[in-house]
Parts: C-alpha cells; structure tokens; sequence
C-alpha cells in the first residue's frame, strides 16, 4: 500500500473499517502527536499492532498539538508526520484531527483495542469507558525509559554533540 493511500479522512476511514471488520478482524487504535518521530513511538506503534490487526492512528492536527504543546509545537507539520507515520508497516491508516483529545475519533472508530502508553493510568485513558463499554479492551504498552520527542528538543537546543544508542 502506498504511503499516500494510508493517511485518509474519517469518512474514508469509516467505510475502509467497515470492509475490516466484515472479514473479522480486530481493529487497534492509539493516537499522539508523533511530532519528531524516534524509537520510542517506533517501538510503542510496533507493539500497539501486535495487539490486533489493523493499527489505525488518531493524529493531532498542527492546530491541536499547539493546544496541547504550546506555541513553539509542532516542529513538524502534520501533512509529514502524518506521512512519515504512514511510511511504517506496523500502521494501516493514518487520520488526523483537530481536537485536543481523541474521544469523538473513538467513538466514531469504536476500536476492539485501544492503546496508549504505560505512563498513563487506565483511568485518565480517553475513551477507554467508550471501549470497554462496547467490548472492547484497553492495553497499555511500556514506553522507552528517557526517550521523547521533549528530550530531543532540548538536546537540540543545548547543543548536545553526543546521542546515548
């Protein structure tokens, strides 16, 4: 599948989940800025997509991360990261929206799985009532200890020459 086919609209989305699930399969979802793309968000997608078989992946829009993040975010636009996310095998579709949280994407979608990290208690996880409500399940992936996109940017910034592998 071609990188540009996998980032669709919600309503592309909808009617390309229908045709997933006619043939019984499960449905994961997990969302997140995925602003400047690392090994954490690698290994986090690669196991979100274990858990089931289509990993679908809620992106917030430029609009929505500067919300969350601040001004200074993205560093990234949402068209690239949208399609640098696309470009993995471990995701099937890439939809961007504009909300801060993801939960009318998820009850849209109304995933089987929905997944976030392990730094976040299932009870602060968005829609995993709707979810669990609806028979499906939560899991929660261990993240990478001391990795993220806020470390990379102060490390930029710092002028760090030295990467820990």
């Amino acid at each position: 599948m071609h990188t540009e086919s996998k980032v669709v609209t919600l309503k592309s989305l909808l009617e390309k989940l229908r045709v997933i699930r006619e043939t019984g399969f499960q449905i994961v979802f997990t969302n997140g800025c995925f602003d400047i793309l690392h090994v954490g968000h690698v290994r986090y997608l690669t196991a979100a997509r274990s858990q089931g078989d289509a990993l679908i992946v809620g992106l917030n829009s430029d609009e929505s991360v500067r919300t969350i993040k601040g001004e200074k975010r993205p560093i990234v636009c949402e068209a690239q990261r949208a399609e640098v996310l696309a470009s993995l095998w471990c995701v099937d579709y890439v939809t961007i929206f504009n909300e801060p949280d993801p939960l009318k994407l998820i009850q849209s979608i109304k995933p089987d799985v929905l997944v976030k990290g392990a730094d976040w208690p299932e009870d602060k996880i968005i829609g995993a009532d709707f979810v669990k409500a609806n028979g499906g399940r939560v899991e929660r992936i261990s993240v990478v200890p001391e990795i993220s996109t806020s470390r990379i940017i102060k490390k930029i910034q710092s002028g760090v020459q030295k990467w820990s592998r």
